[in-house]
């Protein structure tokens, strides 16, 4: 009789949990036994108690599901305590069981008792805090933005077409014209000239767009959004403080030299919008010590936004490549037979990703530079979509080469990036030539051919 093979798996982590983290309960598995699951609440107290049993149990290291931000406050309170936390990706632990909380706690600690699992992605504490006011500022900025456009609703509504004859009704002009209509100002000659001399539409234009019908609901609706705008300034200008002290004191534990003491000439881009107002430049190569603001289309918001949700954290990737991925920049190739059936970038939020792909659409509007040669030479390929995310990759692995390297940023002149493109081409050609058994003198022969039919 022949014997039956086994195969058995080495337990790699021997004290270990899995915790299933929901929105209003936590399920803990220190084992697969029946008794091996406990239920928690979400409280304080609850996980205090959580981790009293762990540690009754003598668990060491904890691996739980990254589920909205539920988990964030447990994995403090565990790593608080000395525990040795994973966060995981849920769509790397589909059970194959099928899905309940204890059938999940259970999978998850048998994953990671066995080594299985791969954890995420979680910067330093000093990042995290940068991340946390980012992200703030970011969210007061759209909520800036829907004010503007509230309040360009209630002047339609009352056939004021402010918008037609200025590119931005939240700027020096647009906002004097409406002060001054919420100060009882009603004729359009007046509030036309409250307008900046720098306005393309002539005095005569605005106020032809300033006459309308004054609905006491639209201006109290005007009025109540405008106090709100003027406010969520207010508290950006507040935020940007705190963002530029946080960055200033993450700046200075480096030891990369200050750009002005050194005679160093740094890359200034000017401010769009309403752009974080501080030296993200100056402060950037103090904490990089790599002038990343020289790359062509990557200006202050993209690099502030590397610094806040990245920062020197970038050093746990190992290469380029596993940073282009993390960003969900890099084709995902499936492979099947031998083919590739599949080669679709995965779809995701990440902020940093979202700033490169900006930067990106910003080199595919300008007329020259590499990175534009490159933008359109992928755009003729295969769209405008594929180019942005295209250059955005690029960006992403230039940034990393500059920062784990401290390699300056070199571009490649646009004549030696067509050499090259062109020398790849013809490289191509010659491979394709010696796959088919294609000798140099058939193609002269053809050629000729060619020539003397067409003269005929």
């Amino acid at each position: 009789m022949k014997k039956e093979k086994t195969m058995h798996l080495k337990v790699v982590n021997i004290n270990a949990a899995g915790i299933d983290v929901g929105s209003k309960e936590h399920y803990v598995a220190v084992g697969q036994e029946q008794d091996d699951v406990r239920k928690f609440g979400v409280f304080t107290s609850d996980h205090y108690a959580l981790i009293e049993w762990l540690k009754e149990r003598e668990i060491s290291t904890v691996a739980m599901e990254a589920t909205g931000s539920y988990w964030q406050t447990l994995f403090s309170a565990l790593q608080s305590k000395g525990f040795e936390v994973m966060l995981t990706n849920c769509k790397h632990i589909k059970n194959p069981e099928g899905k309940t909380d204890v059938k999940d706690s259970r999978w998850l600690q048998k994953l990671h008792a066995l080594g299985l699992l791969q954890g995420c992605f979680l910067p330093g504490e000093e990042v995290t805090k940068l991340r946390q006011y980012h992200r703030h500022r970011t969210n007061l900025m759209e909520d800036s933005s829907r004010c503007i456009l509230r309040m360009q609703k209630a002047l339609q509504l009352m056939n004021i077409r402010l918008e037609i004859v200025l590119s931005d009704i939240s700027g020096e002009s647009g906002m004097k014209i409406i002060r001054a209509i919420l100060d009882g100002e009603r004729n359009g000659e007046v509030l036309s000239n409250l307008a900046n001399n720098r306005v393309k539409k002539t005095k005569q234009e605005i106020a032809a767009a300033l006459q309308g019908n004054w609905k006491e609901e639209l201006l109290y609706q005007l009025q109540d959004e405008y106090e709100i705008y003027n406010s969520l300034l207010e508290r950006i200008s507040k935020c940007d403080k705190q963002i530029e002290k946080q960055l200033d004191l993450m700046a200075t534990k480096t030891n990369n030299p200050d750009p002005s003491s050194n005679n160093i000439v740094l890359t200034k881009k000017p401010r769009q919008g309403k752009q974080i107002k501080i030296d993200v430049s100056k402060l950037s190569y103090q904490y990089f010590g790599v002038d990343l603001m020289s790359i062509d289309g990557v200006a202050n918001n993209t690099v502030m936004t590397l610094i806040a949700e990245v920062g020197k954290d970038i050093f746990k990737f190992q290469s380029a490549k596993k940073f282009a991925k993390w960003l969900r920049l890099a084709p995902n190739n499936r492979v099947s037979g031998n083919k590739i059936i599949s080669s679709r970038t995965p779809h995701g939020k990440n902020a940093l990703a979202l700033a490169l792909r900006n930067a990106a659409n910003t080199v595919g509007q300008r007329k020259e530079g590499s990175m534009k040669v490159f933008f359109s030479r992928i755009a003729f390929k295969k769209g405008r979509a594929a180019a942005i995310t295209a250059t955005a990759r690029k960006m992403a692995v230039i940034m990393w080469h500059m920062i784990i390297k401290k390699r300056p940023y070199s571009p490649n002149k646009e004549t030696e990036y067509e050499q090259k493109i062109r020398k790849n081409v013809i490289n191509n050609l010659k491979k394709k030539m010696k796959q088919l058994n294609i000798l140099p003198d058939e193609l002269l022969n053809n050629q000729s051919a060619i020539n003397s039919w067409s003269r005929g």
